[in-house]
């Protein structure tokens, strides 16, 4: 089979905002938020606080979700990683933000320790990135100067009609 097909590029259509270098940003912070959350979880584990081994769990699960949906070529023993991945790609950046910021808090809720914190802040980071990629670029200086042009002009048209409204 062809099962390790890339997704095709209809298949990043929400995505058409983003630049190149911001996407692989995002998926390289994906990458490294995964590892990080993989060697926090595991450290986590090793207690006797059962909190604590359930933080760390969901941690190494998060880990495996972020590695499966953002570089599913780490996970090539697992038969429906790239559908997993094409489907992730078809998300809307909000909704990989909102995803990835409340898998990363789950754990930290969970158990309040150094390690959860540092552990997930990469993760969470994520989330971040894919936020700020759903608020749109930014505008250039131009389109803000006609804009206020604009408002400048329709503020001066109304306390003009007010003042020629009170004369008479």
């Amino acid at each position: 089979g062809t099962a390790a097909t890339a997704p095709e590029p209809a298949a990043t259509a929400p995505d058409e905002g983003m630049t190149w270098w911001y996407r692989w940003l995002c998926r390289i912070a994906g990458v490294i938020g995964g590892v990080s959350c993989a060697l926090a979880g595991l450290w986590n584990c090793v207690t006797i606080n059962p909190l604590n081994i359930a933080a760390g769990v969901w941690m190494m699960l998060n880990a495996f979700v972020l590695i499966l949906c953002e570089a599913p070529f780490c996970c090539q023993f697992i038969e429906f990683a790239n559908a997993v991945s094409a489907r992730a790609d078809r998300l809307r950046s909000w909704q990989k933000a909102a995803f990835y910021c409340g898998m990363a808090v789950f754990p930290v809720i969970l158990s309040l320790t150094l390690t959860t914190l540092f552990g997930n802040a990469i993760a969470f980071a994520t989330g971040v990135l894919y936020g700020l990629s759903a608020l749109g670029k930014k505008g250039d200086a131009i389109s803000y100067a006609r804009i206020h042009q604009q408002q400048k002009q329709m503020d001066e048209e109304k306390l003009t009609r007010t003042l020629e409204g009170q004369d008479l």
